[in-house]
């Protein structure tokens, strides 16, 4: 996902002159071609990450499109009262960039383990926040958050994710891409989980039950109207993320159908326990141990399904 963010930030400031990046003294190896094309958009603050946020707020106030860039909590919860008071207050076109979402940095512990960021970034008023599944969604994503006027949060992996889409020409803000249709169960995954949960529909479909997975890319806005056809035109709904449990993926579709009465499906979510992860490990390791590999959400799906079937 990192590259393909980059390749699509060159494109956004080849075609507009007002996107700028700043960084935090990281990411050498994928910022230089922005930092060689465009030396007068390009800055690296140091490690000053609420130094960095306010900058950007006070250029984006001067009509700048600016994106900040680091790994996991640093460009977030490290100044999460710039990002407050200065981007959201102002409405400033700041783009906050985290490479490393969930546990992609996993082997260098839990200060470097981005799980608690999408609660705390969706509850921002005026933040717009958006997930991408994979390197194709990235690329499009980061077209359209630069062309969005007003606060965004992108959340991307590391490096090395696999596409998912092939041929995807289209990838809008608040709505959600149908990767797979079915009327069993419907999952909806955000962020890098895609690719798992794509696995596990075809294993399902294999054993003669038809997954709809949802990419839902974009935490807030949220779109209603796929959780809610998925609520209804299927026997059941699980949610996968790599984050808490409270605050992101899980908690959005809750509350989406808390306040629909009429709607009432068996719904899971399956995601992190709120605690910090007692090891360190690779992200692989420590999804596994988080019940999020193809065993474990297969294995929670069985769980739902049967008490689909038992209210039937």
């Amino acid at each position: 996902m990192r590259g393909a963010f980059f390749q699509a930030l060159l494109e956004a400031a080849e075609a507009d002159p007002r996107v700028h990046l700043i960084v935090g003294d990281l990411g050498f190896g994928v910022v230089e071609p922005f930092a060689s094309r465009f030396p007068d958009r390009f800055l690296n603050v140091g490690v000053a990450e609420q130094n960095m946020t306010g900058v950007a707020a006070g250029m984006a106030l001067s009509d700048k499109i600016v994106f900040t860039y680091s790994i996991a909590n640093f460009p977030t919860l490290r100044c999460l009262e710039q990002i407050r008071n200065d981007v959201c207050y102002h409405r400033a076109n700041v783009k906050v960039v985290a490479v490393g979402g969930g546990f992609a940095y996993g082997s260098l512990g839990a200060s470097h383990h981005a799980t608690e960021d999408l609660a705390i970034m969706r509850a921002l008023p005026g933040m717009t926040v958006v997930v991408p599944g994979d390197p194709v969604e990235t690329r499009l994503l980061t077209h359209a958050v630069a062309e969005h006027a007003g606060p965004c949060y992108l959340r991307l992996g590391r490096a090395g994710e696999p596409a998912v889409h092939t041929g995807l020409a289209e990838a809008r803000i608040g709505r959600a891409i149908i990767v797979r249709p079915g009327r069993d169960l419907a999952l909806i995954s955000t962020g890098g989980m895609l690719e798992t949960v794509v696995r596990v529909a075809e294993k399902l479909g294999a054993a003669g039950a038809q997954a709809r997975v949802l990419s839902m890319h974009t935490l807030k806005p949220l779109d209603v109207d796929a959780v809610l056809a998925a609520a209804v035109e299927t026997r059941a709904v699980l949610t996968v993320e790599e984050h808490s449990v409270i605050g992101g993926l899980g908690s959005a579709v809750a509350e989406v159908l808390a306040e629909r009465p009429d709607v009432k499906v068996p719904f899971r979510r399956l995601g992190l326990s709120s605690a910090f992860a007692s090891q360190a490990g690779s992200q692989a390791f420590l999804r596994d141990g988080a019940g999020l590999s193809e065993t474990g959400i297969l294995a929670s799906v069985h769980r739902l399904l049967e008490a689909a079937g038992s209210r039937a």
